[in-house]
């Protein structure tokens, strides 16, 4: 019989943030891809002229990734590999798998000077402790993505996989794209996170908030003492626009960045 993942504790990993952080940015599932240049512009653009420490994305930074091979001949993925370098040389940029671009590997991010982070990962900024997660593994009402997240998860399906030709797992790739897309025009609701699993890891790692993305819902839920943030998706070419940074600073409380054209936040 399988442990229930409501009560099991997941393996976690701490970022320790130095005396110098004041400010810790918290991003995701901006989907970035080619036929979307509205979100990838307000993207390089906040990425250039964010304040912050420290940039921690927390998933599905890009639409899709399909091994980190295809980033040397797709000009799109350099573009994005640019963004990313031109940050790291000035602040922390750091990265978590989310369920789309799980694939990205070591050598793309070590291209980038990016650093990974574990999901779950608690943050400790001084007197702070945020557990950090995508938000995928969450969502028990899911089914049918948790059977597929333990499928693709699985080390022999991803050597499998990164072992196709590149064609091949591009195609592979249009395939699950077009499925999705053809969920999201249908008006699918996305599960939300399991409240109890969700407590159970703050409780584990004695957090005082969990912030996670995933579900495309943004929103603020008390959680037994502490409480649960969702973050923001981008969306900068399709209506309602939608672009937000959960911002943490160590002596102050949270706030909500809105990137939307026509907000007056400054980075």
């Amino acid at each position: 019989m399988s442990a229930d993942p409501r009560t099991t504790a997941p393996t976690l990993r701490r970022l320790t943030a130095p005396a110098a952080w004041q400010t810790v940015d918290l991003i995701s599932d901006l989907h970035l891809q080619a036929s979307e240049p509205a979100t990838f512009k307000a993207w390089r653009h906040y990425m250039a002229n964010t304040t912050a420490d420290a940039v921690l994305i927390l998933g599905d930074l890009f639409e899709v990734w399909v091994g980190d091979d295809a980033a040397e001949t797709d000009p799109f993925l350099q573009s994005c590999a640019q963004v990313l370098r031109q940050t790291a040389e000035r602040l922390h940029v750091a990265f978590m798998k989310g369920n789309r671009d799980f694939l990205v590997g070591p050598r793309f991010l070590s291209d980038c000077g990016v650093h990974a982070l574990s999901d779950p990962c608690l943050l400790l900024l001084g007197e702070k402790s945020i557990l950090l997660s995508h938000g995928d593994e969450l969502c028990l009402d899911d089914r049918p993505y948790q059977a597929f997240r333990q499928q693709v998860r699985s080390a022999d399906w991803q050597t499998d996989f990164l072992a196709k030709p590149l064609h091949e797992r591009l195609a592979l790739a249009r395939g699950m794209r077009a499925q999705s897309e053809s969920q999201k025009h249908s008006g699918t609701v996305y599960a939300d996170a399991d409240s109890d699993m969700a407590l159970n890891w703050m409780n584990g790692a004695e957090a005082d908030r969990l912030v996670h993305g995933h579900t495309h819902q943004p929103a603020d839920h008390p959680l037994g003492s502490g409480q649960r943030h969702v973050l923001s998706d981008w969306s900068l070419d399709h209506a309602p626009a939608r672009a937000q940074v959960f911002r943490i600073q160590r002596c102050s409380d949270f706030t909500r960045l809105d990137l939307t054209p026509n907000t007056q936040n400054i980075l």
